[in-house]
């Protein structure tokens, strides 16, 4: 089955921070097709019907009620999104992969499972194996008949992947390679069939190898003990003079890292996607409990602090929808003219993807970091019982910490964000530069006399100026340390705040103006009023993260200069973000979910 996202503009990745997009370009939630609806519903529906009354089991390590869950879901093209039709999947575009991984989150440990067999699993032999391997492998983890694994991690490199100590030697007549190390937090450890391990070949070629549970040197560790997830398998595999034939080497000798790092992205945008449905399910646990739950002789979601944190739920899910899926959609458009018959589609795809590889960043950071507040207000909302573990809410916390870790640490996706956009500035990709000047002469000039008009005039000014705040910090961050800036971790970790920010608001505001034009202001109310709460606290973290940088850049003159910039930037006329929490938790209580 194949699906068509609807924009079809291909836009450069960054693009964003320096040009308005018209909305047509824009993908929303509401953008989504009738085949897009009902791949949500059929997903939904399997969530709550098979995983939802399996979680008991899925959390005490049954893992055959997991495996036969990914058959069942591989039955109904839910599993095997992304594997070609030719081998047994079902081709969806990536906008479908996203809306799966989403509406599937209803188990941290299940999601997680079924992330690694269907992304990081199986994605390295579509877009990397040889006709060959592809005959081999993907028509058993489409099926769901086998399950995928990947294995990147060591003990000593964790983020630092090209450091591997595993070794592979290829043997004197040719014919196998002998592997030797371990790799440790293997999602799927324990019940996978086959994984994509990396190793240095001689010790020196970064490489990757399609390995087999049942090859001669291989076995895998004692599970872990976790904080979260306990119902995934984590475990280290041990490669002991690993008998690995020459023809499972899955793509070039020395280029594994291309591998990992293209797959990387578009776990990235999954786990985002996955992760704003964690929260809509965290949202719908909490306020089911606060309508039912008694206090002071009334329901404690008449209580205005409990309110207040639905509505800061509810907002963030509106976000979190906004950006992911604008993300995916220009992923979309990107593959759109791609002829997947064709020798090089896989490779096409792949560039396709990295295109956006800050925007899949943004995604995995932002949505990792929301979840954590929500799921720490789903256990404050339920009190007492949200420290017990027959309540969900201390499962939802325990299981979110681990998403600031997966698939690159945030700080890792931080330093990726504001690097490779300054990398593509300096290789002229992207006219960053030019932009930054331009911003520079513009603020240097006097105030902006820069006028928006029509629906939320005042919250595209907002984001104007968030736009030209950064390129501002970043423009003077990059003319002190030139080259040498990527060394100064903590100012590029503070750009890329104001990135993800800026990123954030943009696309919650380009959405709630589609949805103004198609439906008119005053059926928009709800998204206005979470557009605006969100701008308020944005803004506000933005020019915290300003500050932080321009003393860090400047001094003398041209920081008193470039602060009195910044305050100028970030001057705003506050909005009443008490009225406006109240009317977004009213919709949240009257529905007992998230809606709009």
């Amino acid at each position: 089955m194949a699906t068509a996202a609807l924009p079809k503009t291909k836009i450069a990745g960054g693009s964003w921070l320096i040009e308005d997009r018209p909305l047509e370009d824009v993908f929303t939630p509401e953008d989504f097709t009738d085949e897009h609806q009902q791949i949500a519903a059929t997903t939904e529906e399997f969530a709550l019907k098979e995983i939802v009354p399996n979680i008991e089991r899925i959390e005490h390590k049954e893992w055959s009620v997991t495996r036969e869950l990914l058959k069942k879901a591989s039955e109904i093209g839910i599993a095997n999104v992304d594997v070609p039709e030719e081998y047994g999947g079902a081709d969806m575009d990536k906008v479908s992969s996203a809306i799966i991984a989403d509406r599937i989150a209803k188990s941290g440990s299940f999601s997680v499972s079924w992330g690694a067999h269907v992304g990081i699993g199986t994605l390295p032999i579509v877009y990397f194996g040889t006709a060959e391997q592809k005959q081999k492998y993907l028509p058993k983890l489409a099926s769901g008949e086998w399950v995928g694994a990947y294995a990147l991690s060591e003990s000593t490199s964790g983020s630092d992947a090209m450091n591997c100590r595993t070794k592979a030697v290829l043997s004197a007549d040719k014919k196998t390679y002998v592997l030797n190390g371990e790799k440790m937090w293997i999602t799927n450890a324990n019940f996978a069939d086959v994984y994509v391990v990396f190793a240095k070949i001689d010790g020196e070629k970064f490489t990757a190898f399609i390995v087999e549970k049942t090859f001669p040197g291989f076995s895998v560790g004692a599970e872990e003990k976790k904080l979260g997830i306990r119902g995934s398998s984590t475990a280290p595999l041990i490669l002991n003079d690993c008998q690995v034939p020459a023809e499972n080497l899955l793509g070039e000798i020395g280029k594994g890292h291309i591998i990992a790092f293209n797959i990387l992205n578009i776990g990235r945008f999954k786990l985002g996607a996955g992760v704003v449905g964690g929260m809509r399910t965290a949202l719908g646990n909490a306020t089911g409990y606060a309508r039912q739950r008694k206090a002071f002789g009334k329901s404690i979601s008449d209580f205005g602090l409990v309110r207040e944190m639905l509505a800061n739920m509810a907002i963030r899910v509106y976000v979190g929808e906004a950006l992911c899926y604008r993300t995916v959609g220009m992923i979309d458009a990107a593959l759109s003219g791609i002829d997947k018959k064709s020798a090089d589609a896989a490779t096409q795809i792949r560039k396709g993807i990295e295109e956006y590889a800050v925007e899949c960043s943004i995604a995995k950071v932002w949505a990792s970091e929301a979840i954590d507040r929500v799921v720490d207000e789903q256990v404050q909302i339920y009190g007492g019982y949200g420290f017990v573990e027959e309540y969900p809410a201390e499962r939802a916390y325990r299981d979110a910490r681990v998403n600031r870790i997966f698939e690159g640490t945030n700080e890792i996706n931080r330093l990726i964000i504001t690097g490779w956009l300054l990398k593509r500035a300096i290789s002229g990709q992207l006219p960053l530069m030019p932009a930054i000047k331009r911003t520079l002469d513009e603020v240097m000039a006097g105030p902006s006399t820069e006028e928006f008009e029509g629906a939320l005039a005042g919250e595209r000014k907002l984001v104007s100026n968030a736009k030209k705040l950064t390129l501002l910090l970043a423009g003077a961050a990059s003319q002190k340390y030139m080259m040498a800036l990527q060394e100064q971790q903590e100012i590029m970790g503070a750009i890329a705040d104001m990135i993800i920010e800026t990123y954030a608001m943009d696309s919650a505001v380009l959405r709630t103006r589609k949805l103004i034009e198609k439906n008119g202001e005053e059926k928009c109310q709800l998204a206005i009023a979470m557009t605006q709460c969100y701008l308020m606290d944005a803004m506000h973290k933005l020019e915290a993260a300003a500050r932080k940088v321009a003393p860090a850049v400047a001094e003398g003159d041209m920081l008193r200069s470039q602060m009195a910039i910044i305050r100028r930037l970030a001057k705003h006329e506050p909005a009443n973000t008490i009225a406006l929490r109240q009317k977004v938790a009213e919709r949240v209580i009257e529905a007992g979910k998230y809606t709009l």
